[in-house]
């Protein structure tokens, strides 16, 4: 028996669920997802689902308790309209940082959101590039986890350019970077840095050769600027060249963008995991570029039960 693929979207990232539908060759699926007069979230769905395969497209990205919220309405709504299977597409994966206790009495907070997942009726899980890959643990159903390194890496071959070092802002990112530099053929930087307070870094140290050379820092997550700001006054008083950097997630709330602005940066490349159209008009250094196709093709294949080994490489 062969189940219908339905796409839906709550009201998080609706462009980038568009572009996939389009993509996909399916219409957006019809739902109504809005608030009461007291901000409680209403969902409701417009069209037939019973017996059908449906993915849900909705980043938790800020507002995220807002946003998560829809999610898990979403998810309780199709499965009591009786849906075959149910997706949850998350190009962005909120609460991701609160993945350990590094602190006494402090919650794993990226672990309770997987388990609200699994308990409110999604079948398997799709995302991009979690801020920590054993994340995918915390969940008991199963999870495809894609890397936007391909659509990066594509962009950067592009501008040519030369004598060219990735930077990794922290030990934690060292495995990223080095995907990076080995399919463009780069050296390799990292900096030692130390975490003071939340959204407060220190650098401490570069290990490698930046002097001279443009300098292209790989993250996954821009949240407020402080460790991308920090490590490119670093790296230029090392003697780098020029400096850009990309993150698969700008969040960039409070002041990153004018902390961007102000900034020696080139260029800072990100996805589309969340809307990024206003952040754009803000801040004219960043690039944004889409997911959506490396998302359409992991769907159809999920979709096909088909391999989507192929889309995991960094």
């Amino acid at each position: 028996m062969s189940y219908e693929l339905k796409i839906f979207t709550g009201n998080a990232n609706r462009a980038l669920a568009e572009e996939i539908a389009q993509y996909l060759h399916v219409p957006l699926g019809n739902a109504d997802v809005s608030r009461f007069s007291d901000g409680e979230v209403f969902v409701q769905i417009n069209e037939n689902v019973r017996g059908q395969d449906v993915f849900v497209v909705q980043p938790t990205c800020p507002p995220v308790n807002d946003t998560l919220m829809e999610l898990l309405i979403m998810f309780d709504a199709f499965k009591r309209a009786s849906a075959h299977r149910i997706t949850a597409v998350l190009p962005y994966y909120g609460y991701a940082r609160q993945d350990r206790k590094d602190k006494p009495r402090v919650p794993i907070t990226s672990k309770l959101v997987a388990d609200l997942i699994s308990a409110a009726g999604a079948d398997r899980v799709l995302t991009l590039d979690l801020h920590a890959s054993q994340i995918q643990g915390f969940f008991n159903i199963p999870v495809d986890h894609l890397f936007a390194a391909p659509v990066i890496v594509r962009y950067l071959r592009e501008l040519e350019l030369d004598d060219l070092t990735i930077v990794s802002p922290d030990a934690g990112g060292v495995e990223r970077a080095r995907a990076y530099a080995k399919r463009l053929g780069a050296s390799l930087a990292i900096i030692d840095k130390r975490r003071v307070a939340a959204n407060q870094t220190e650098v401490m140290n570069i290990i490698g050769d930046v002097e001279g050379r443009n300098v292209f820092i790989v993250d996954d997550i821009i949240d407020t600027a402080g460790t991308l700001i920090h490590s490119s006054e670093a790296l230029l008083a090392k003697g780098a060249r020029s400096i850009s950097a990309s993150a698969t997630h700008a969040v960039l709330s409070g002041p990153a963008i004018q902390r961007i602005n102000n900034s020696q940066l080139d260029r800072v490349i990100a996805t589309n995991s969340m809307p990024m159209q206003e952040k754009e008009q803000e801040c004219p250094k960043i690039k944004t570029l889409s997911i959506g196709e490396l998302f359409a093709d992991a769907i159809k294949r999920i979709h096909n039960e088909d391999s989507v080994s192929s889309l995991f490489e960094m």
